[in-house]
C-alpha cells in the first residue's frame, strides 16, 4: 500500500483526478475501455470537479457505482446525483445501481450480474469509523462471500447497496481518497492492516492512499 500526502483539500483533488485520469489513459490504450468503480460521499466531489476538466476519452469510460443510498431518483442522499453533478458536463457511461426497485435484494443481484470480471480502478473512501463502500463494522455485508453485491441494514438512516468484499478484490488497482480530521485514526488503522474495521479487510496489493492529512 502506497501513501502520498499533500497540504490541502484541493491538492488532493486534484492528485485523484490526475490518478484516475492516468489509469483510465492506461486502460484505454490497452484495451479501449476504461472500467471503473466510484464510491460516493462527499470527499470526491471535488475529484469528479477536477477530473471534468481533463480531456480524457471520455466514451471510452463505464463506470459503476461501489454503493449507493436507498433512496429516490435525484435525492441528494444519492451517490449517483453527486457523480453526475461532479463530472458535469461530462456524460461518461453510468451504470447505476438500481435502488429505487422495490426488490432490493433482487436488483442487487441483476446489478452484480452486469460487473466485469475484473476494474481498472476502484476508489474508496474511509468513514470516521473506519469503514468503506457501505461495509460497515456489525452488519451481515460483511460475511457475505457467495454474492458481489449486497443491501445492507439501516446506516445513518438509510439502508444502503454495496459492493462486497469479492466484488472489491476484482481490482487491478485500489485508489483511496481520505480527507477530514475526523478520519485520522482510521486511517492510521487501515495503513496498519487492522482488519477490526471493514476497510482493513480490503486487499492491500496494488493499493495507493491519497490524504491531506499528514501522517508521518
Amino acid at each position: 500500500m502506497q501513501l502520498r500526502e499533500f497540504t490541502s483539500p484541493d491538492a488532493l483533488a486534484q492528485a485523484g483526478a490526475t490518478f484516475i485520469a492516468e489509469c483510465a489513459s492506461r486502460a484505454v490504450a490497452a484495451r479501449g475501455e476504461f472500467r471503473v468503480a466510484l464510491s460516493g460521499g462527499q470527499t470526491p466531489l471535488r475529484t469528479w470537479e477536477h477530473l471534468a476538466t481533463l480531456d480524457l476519452a471520455w466514451e471510452r469510460f463505464t463506470i459503476f457505482q461501489v454503493d449507493e443510498r436507498i433512496a429516490p431518483e435525484g435525492d441528494r442522499d444519492r451517490n449517483l446525483s453527486g457523480l453526475r453533478q461532479g463530472l458535469s458536463p461530462r456524460t461518461p457511461r453510468i451504470v447505476a445501481m438500481p435502488v429505487e426497485d422495490s426488490d432490493v435484494e433482487g436488483a442487487a443481484a441483476r446489478y452484480a450480474a452486469q460487473l466485469p470480471d475484473h476494474f481498472d480502478l476502484v476508489q474508496l473512501g474511509l468513514g470516521p469509523d473506519g469503514h468503506t463502500a457501505s461495509l460497515v463494522v456489525g452488519d451481515p455485508g460483511l460475511d457475505v462471500t457467495d454474492r458481489l453485491v449486497t443491501v445492507t441494514r439501516e446506516y445513518q438512516g438509510r439502508r444502503r447497496m454495496t459492493f462486497t468484499y469479492p466484488a472489491l478484490a476484482r481490482a487491478h488497482e485500489t485508489l483511496w481518497i481520505v480527507s477530514g480530521d475526523d478520519t485520522r485514526d482510521a486511517l492510521g488503522r487501515l495503513l496498519a492492516g487492522d482488519e477490526s474495521i471493514s476497510a482493513g479487510r480490503v486487499g492491500r496489493e496494488y493499493a495507493t492512499v491519497l490524504t491531506d492529512l499528514m501522517v508521518h
